[in-house]
């Protein structure tokens, strides 16, 4: 049996799995990771690094979080427990939908995981209190490659599905883009 199903999101190499439980009368097993079956997604690559995160308040933002090259990562994004509206933005030079925006709800309930791939930042809101969401990441962290947009840049023009209440001092921190900024390289 297949346990994912893979969807193609507007924007290239941005994808959406779906899981597949099996259930029954004690509950499910879910699998939320296999190297076999996604590989091609990983491109070749291992996972380095996992992070579990918990949001505590309905409307706070996080993000919008991205590492430079050659220290760009991709991320495989799953909620477990309540719901959140996950954002990446594509920051590929030269992509036809650089600086072009996608956001899923992703739930403990809809069993999906974002893979954001690199040269994407990423980002969420919670849409409910008490977010727990589990990142595996294809690099480990470099602070030194660290960087992030701002969640309400308004050539972003993202739009969140709930006032922001709260957002951490960095994250508001992080400047609008300028016109010197012309995306990542590959």
């Amino acid at each position: 049996m297949n346990r994912f199903t893979f969807t193609a999101t507007p924007l290239q190499g941005l994808m959406l799995i779906q899981r597949h439980p099996i259930g029954d009368q004690r509950g499910y097993l879910e699998r939320l990771f296999c190297s076999d079956e996604l590989a091609a997604l990983l491109a070749g690559r291992a996972v380095a690094q996992i992070n579990h995160t918990l949001t505590a308040k309905q409307g706070t933002v996080r993000g919008l979080h991205f590492q430079h090259p050659p220290h760009a990562e991709t991320k495989l994004v799953t909620c477990l427990k309540g719901e959140v509206f996950d954002v990446a933005v594509d920051l590929r030079r030269g992509s036809p939908t650089f600086l072009h925006w996608h956001g899923e709800r992703l739930s403990a309930d809809n069993h999906r995981t974002l893979v954001v791939p690199e040269g994407f930042a990423h980002g969420f809101q919670a849409l409910t209190d008490d977010c727990e969401l589990l990142y595996l990441h294809t690099t480990a962290y470099r602070a030194d490659a660290e960087a992030a947009l701002n969640a309400l840049d308004p050539r972003l023009t993202i739009d969140w599905p709930l006032p922001i209440i709260e957002r951490s001092a960095r994250d508001q921190a992080h400047p609008w883009l300028d016109d010197g900024f012309l995306g990542l390289d590959s």
